[in-house]
Order: structure tokens, then C-alpha cells, then sequence
């Protein structure tokens, strides 16, 4: 089968389109997939720029999550028969194979069928974008109707569902955009505001949103400074999520002061750490997120498509920070 392949960490050259065997059935409760399309996520770029996140080293296949049709069943497995569309979030971080290849083997269990309404190139960039929004906002943060909340990067992978997610639970929301044309995306999936952090000041403008009160939950989604600059926006007694490190220097005076809940998410503990039962849970959150989908509450935005010969040029481009909603393998 074709593969990307990664020997050694470094820039998107090091993308190497190889052949490698097919991977087999290795126990009953295996399936065996035909990807048609693989989600490109920043992680993705952070392997291999800086190597796996698993001891089983290199060389390594990347890619967390795709869409397939499943073509081969283990003995055990009752949930799937070939012919069966699935979408899933598995592997691409060092150990078991990624998504950037054309088949994939995986125990059943860690893939869900496919929403019916959206076809194989939506579904495959959307499992880990999902997952990290669903953990930030409804287990971290307790996401509840009324609530006023502040995704930052609304236009980005994780930013464009975290804007749907809340508004499905009730929320009303804000983000933040760097231009006019991301403004118009993200009021087009909910966002009631957008902030232009090129042009105004976040805390003045959310504290003019909120009449004074701040934000209930904020999202970072960008990093360290944006971590910092969103605490004086927050409410008293708020939850403030990030999915990045916020780093070692954090003054969390004001946080204090406030009475804030500040929570980490990474949707990747349940493979870094073999946590199985983070694993069921996250398989009900992809159900989830069926439905929504199926019933037009949630949809995923995919900006470009690659071949999978081009999946340097992807990393190029998610690289340089501008993208909108997702990037995705195609692989027809």
C-alpha cells in the first residue's frame, strides 16, 4: 500500500511517499479499513517536526484520524462486516500506524459509523477536532445553556466546532478572528460576536459583550499569551480551558482572584497513557456528534484537499497559521 512515511524528524520534506505491506489482522476483534480520506492536524506537524510521542520511534506513519470502508473483520467482531463506512481517531503519534496511508488496521471498538449526511472527506478530518472541543467545553468546563462563551481562533479546526458545539448546548459566543472574512465564518456557524484581535483590545470588548460580567468559559486554543490575556476576561467563578501548555512562567494572581476552574485537554491521553475506558467515553462523543451532524446542528468545514503524495505541501500550509476549518488527505 502507499504510505507516508516519516525516517526522521524535521521540515515537511521529510514526508516520504513509500510502499509498505498491507497491514494484517492481528486478533479477533480487528478491522481491517480502506481509508478515503485523513484528517491534517497541527499535531501531525508537531511529530514530525520534533518526533513521536511514543517510545516505538521511528520510522513512523503520521495521522490521528480519517473515514474508510471497512474491508476485513476479526472472528470477534460483531459491530462492523465489510462494506461498513466508519470514522475513527487512532494512531499517528509513534506505535500503531496513522491515517496518512491507504489501509489501516484497528480494533473495532475504536471506530464508529460514519455520519450519513456528510461525505468520506468531512468525515475523516473531523474525529480529533470534535473530540478536543466536546472534552474542552462539556467535560472540562461543564458547558450548560445560557452560558456566554469565548472560543478563541473561531475559525480554526478546533475553533469552527467549538462555535457549534456551544451553540447546540445553548451558549451564546464569541471569538476571535485575525480578519473580516473569518468574522463572516464564524457568525455563519453561530458565533453571536467577533473579536479582530488585530484591531481591538479582547478584555474591552468582551467586558462590552458581557455587560461588565466577562465570559462564564473561554477556550485557548492558540497558546501561552492568549492564555494570559483571557484571564481578566473571565467571569468570576469561570472555567478556563486551554488545549495547549500554558507554560512555565504563568502568573495566576488574577486567576486566583477571580475563583477561576483552569483545565488542560488533550484528547491524546487515552493513547498516550492506554487509558481504556477514556477510549469508550470518546467513541460516545463521536456518536454524539453523529447525530448532531445528521440532524444539520453541526458541520465540518474543509478548506482544501490533498492527494496523498502532497501531504508536504499540507503541512506547508497548516504551518503557516491562516487555514480555515480543515485540511484533509484524499485518497480515492
Amino acid at each position: 500500500m502507499k504510505a507516508i512515511e516519516i525516517r526522521e524528524s524535521g521540515g515537511p520534506s521529510v514526508l516520504q511517499l513509500v510502499e509498505r505491506p498491507r497491514p494484517e489482522l492481528s486478533g479477533p476483534d480487528d478491522i481491517l479499513i480502506r481509508i478515503r480520506a485523513a484528517g491534517i492536524n497541527p499535531i501531525d506537524t508537531k511529530v514530525r517536526a520534533h518526533g513521536p510521542l511514543l517510545p516505538e520511534g521511528l520510522p513512523m506513519v503520521p495521522g490521528c484520524d480519517g473515514a474508510g470502508v471497512v474491508e476485513e473483520v476479526g472472528e470477534a467482531v460483531t459491530r462492523f462486516k465489510p462494506g461498513d463506512e466508519v470514522w475513527y481517531c487512532h494512531g499517528g503519534i509513534g506505535g500503531p500506524q496513522g491515517s496518512y496511508a491507504e489501509y489501516i488496521v484497528l480494533d473495532n471498538q475504536l471506530a464508529q459509523a460514519r455520519p450519513r449526511s456528510i461525505g468520506f472527506t468531512e468525515a475523516g478530518a473531523a474525529p480529533l477536532v470534535l473530540l478536543t472541543a466536546w472534552e474542552a467545553l462539556h467535560d472540562r468546563a461543564r458547558l450548560h445553556e445560557g452560558q456566554r462563551v469565548l472560543i478563541h481562533a473561531g475559525a480554526g479546526g478546533v475553533g469552527h466546532v467549538a462555535i457549534q458545539l456551544a451553540r447546540a448546548a445553548g451558549a451564546r459566543v464569541c471569538t476571535t478572528v485575525s480578519s473580516a472574512e473569518k468574522a463572516d465564518f464564524a457568525h455563519s456557524l453561530g458565533a453571536e460576536y467577533c473579536i479582530n484581535y488585530h484591531e481591538e483590545d479582547l478584555v474591552e470588548a468582551v467586558m462590552d459583550w458581557t455587560e461588565g460580567q466577562g465570559v462564564d468559559i473561554a477556550l485557548d486554543t492558540v497558546g501561552p499569551e492568549v492564555f494570559r490575556q483571557t484571564i481578566p476576561a473571565m467571569a468570576h467563578y469561570g472555567d478556563l480551558v486551554t488545549i495547549l501548555d500554558p507554560g512555565p512562567t504563568l502568573d495566576l494572581k488574577e486567576a486566583r482572584m477571580r475563583n477561576l476552574r483552569i483545565s488542560l485537554e488533550l484528547m491524546l491521553t487515552p493513547m498516550l497513557r492506554d487509558v481504556p475506558r477514556a477510549r469508550v467515553q470518546q467513541g460516545e462523543i463521536l456518536r454524539r456528534c453523529s447525530k448532531l451532524i445528521d440532524a444539520g446542528e453541526l458541520r465540518i468545514h474543509v478548506s482544501q484537499c490533498f492527494p496523498l503524495a502532497e501531504a508536504e505541501a499540507a503541512h506547508r500550509l497548516i504551518e503557516d497559521g491562516h487555514v480555515s476549518g480543515k485540511l484533509a488527505l484524499t485518497l480515492e
